[in-house]
Parts: C-alpha cells; sequence; structure tokens
C-alpha cells in the first residue's frame, strides 16, 4: 500500500492547489476595472437595500464626491484595505442572498471604528488638538446618511 500523497493523488493535489490560487487571484483582482467598478458609489447603490443611504449620501454636502469605501474600508494601508472589502463584501452578499438583512441598516462595532479612524486620518490637522474619544457623527449629525437626504425614509 502506497503512501497517502503517491503519484496521481499528489498530482490532483497539485491541480487542485493552483485551481483554488487562479480562482482566488481572479476573484481578488477580477477581469479589468472590475475591482474600480467595486468601489465606485453606484456600484454599492446597485443592491436596493442600500439605495437609502446612497440617496443621503448623494445630498452629503463636500463629502458626496468621495467614494463608500473612503470611509467604509480601512485606508490605513492597501492590504488591511482589500482584507476588509472581502469580508465585508461577502458578509453582504451572504446577508442579502439569506435574507437577512436588517430593516435598519446601522454600523457595526467595528465599523463605526473604521469611519471614525478615517474621519480622523482626513481632518488630521483639524482635530489634532481636540478630544477624539467622541464619535464624530455625535456632533456632526448632517454627515451621517440618516442626517441628509434619506432622513425622510430612513428616521433615526
Amino acid at each position: 500500500m502506497g503512501s497517502f500523497l503517491s503519484g496521481k493523488r499528489l498530482k490532483y493535489v497539485a491541480i487542485g492547489a493552483v485551481s483554488a490560487a487562479l480562482i482566488g487571484m481572479f476573484m481578488m483582482l477580477g477581469p479589468p476595472k472590475l475591482l474600480a467598478k467595486s468601489e465606485s458609489p453606484d456600484f454599492c447603490a446597485s443592491c436596493h437595500v442600500m439605495e437609502t443611504q446612497h440617496t443621503a449620501f448623494m445630498h452629503a454636502g463636500a463629502h458626496r464626491r468621495f467614494k463608500c469605501v473612503d470611509c467604509h474600508l480601512p485606508n490605513d494601508n492597501l492590504a488591511s484595505h482589500y482584507i476588509w472589502k472581502s469580508i465585508d463584501g461577502m458578509k453582504d452578499v451572504l446577508f442579502f442572498n439569506l435574507g437577512h438583512v436588517p430593516e435598519r441598516i446601522t454600523l457595526s462595532e467595528h465599523g463605526a471604528k473604521v469611519v471614525k479612524a478615517n474621519c480622523i486620518r482626513c481632518h488630521e490637522t483639524l482635530v489634532s488638538q481636540m478630544d477624539t474619544s467622541r464619535n464624530c457623527w455625535s456632533c456632526h449629525r448632517r454627515i451621517t446618511h440618516t442626517g441628509t437626504g434619506a432622513l425622510a425614509v430612513n428616521p433615526i
């Protein structure tokens, strides 16, 4: 009796590993421009459960020139950004397809930390002498999606 990974089995394991790596690379990088498209506000709004957030975003004054991922994903380094993009994206797909989308979409604890870190990163000079222990949106309510154009359809 041969070892578990003898000739033929080793070949199948190698083919499987290479296939998994190629599929993984395709999923991470995708066809040309897919990655860029998936970071656009229109892509986020293509899921109907995010329509009110997108509507509010479009009325958010100076912040509407940004992409959703500028606030909602870590932007401290590229690896962290894409790891969390993958995690959040898969979570969103699963919640949506399993019918577990909450009636009122709110930030998770991790999401709130990410958004706050991005606020501080973008407004570093302005907040350098402030106490940043509070969430920015506790004072700046109009930057939240419910504090702008979606107020009537998505009450606080």
